[in-house]
């Protein structure tokens, strides 16, 4: 199967996750399930627990099967994107979990395929797509408009040049369509001012997570998961999400947070039950790696791990 992928705060997220796994025929859901590796982690913890594990991307379901069919009697794994797992528990007449992870990040499967397109040290093809959707990075960065580009530049990649970068952009093409990596890295360095360029990493690293936002369409995908995992948790059941970047960090820190505190006005003597917070935070803002994991994981380095326990049924 090759090199596999260390998965981030791994020793972490069991800690968190594990205490709701322990009685027979407990659900775990690996939301993004990438190569298996929190996945493996929860079924070798919690022997008791099974997983149901989502992916939009084939090949990753696949290599994860692989990578977990030691324990095939206790896992599921369904190609879906993860916001759909309201439909996917009620494909499997599941009521409510015991437990939820969500990966953020890109998979290890994705950034070291170089044919994925993601990775933008090598000459690729303009691809990105965690799944089988028809738009692709080379579509959007040869039918959009200058606005469109770098209006996504400025808004998913928060890029600093996206409108002089969109204009060379929309430029570049008429003579030749963009197709694969090396051409567009090209363009960007030479776009983006010398001295800008010694600061803040690779001059590409910022369009190429805006391209890639945009063709897999992840905060829109995020925006509705967050409170659909919610939604699915059991009583005493635990979610927790990795993000990598402000533009995650923030629509699952507000979903926990305000489902965390009462929604009584406060001068209200009594606080009804209705009212009452329906999650308990389990980490105090947002829990970053140690240094020592990032020293062996380069990979987690962006990492934020937020973590709330369903305390309260709510009325549907």
């Amino acid at each position: 199967m090759g090199r596999l992928h260390t998965p981030v705060m791994r020793d972490r997220i069991l800690e968190l996750l594990t205490p709701a796994l322990t009685e027979p025929g407990a659900v775990v859901v690996d939301c993004t399930l990438g190569m298996g590796g929190h996945a493996l982690a929860l079924l070798e913890a919690c022997p008791r627990a099974h997983l149901i594990g989502i992916d939009r991307d084939p090949q990753a379901l696949d290599l994860a099967g692989r990578r977990l069919a030691d324990h095939a009697d206790r896992i599921t794994l369904v190609q879906a994107v993860y916001d759909e797992i309201g439909a996917v528990l009620d494909e499997q007449r599941i009521d409510g979990v015991q437990a939820i992870l969500m990966d953020l990040g890109l998979s290890s499967l994705q950034i070291d395929r170089p044919d994925r397109g993601f990775a933008y040290r090598v000459d690729a093809p303009l691809d990105m797509r965690m799944g089988e959707q028809a738009l692709t990075a080379a579509t959007v960065l040869n039918t959009y408009s200058a606005k469109e580009l770098a209006r996504i530049l400025r808004t998913y990649g928060e890029e600093r040049f996206a409108d002089r970068i969109a204009r060379r952009i929309v430029n570049a093409r008429e003579t030749e369509p963009f197709t694969t990596s090396a051409r567009l890295v090209a363009l960007l360095h030479d776009a983006i001012p010398a001295a800008s360029r010694r600061t803040g990493g690779h001059p590409a690293k910022r369009t190429f997570q805006a391209l890639r936002i945009e063709v897999n369409a992840e905060l829109e995908v995020l925006a509705r998961a967050v409170p659909a995992a919610v939604g699915a948790l059991a009583v005493g059941g635990r979610i927790a999400v990795l993000a990598y970047h402000s533009l995650e960090d923030r629509p699952v820190k507000r979903v926990l947070a305000a489902g965390s505190v009462s929604q009584a006005p406060r001068d209200l003597p009594v606080v009804p039950e209705s009212m009452q917070p329906e999650l308990r935070l389990l980490t105090r803002g947002a829990e970053v790696p140690g240094a020592e994991e990032i020293d062996s994981n380069p990979r987690a380095a962006s990492a934020k791990l937020r973590a709330a326990e369903r305390i309260r049924e709510v009325a549907a």
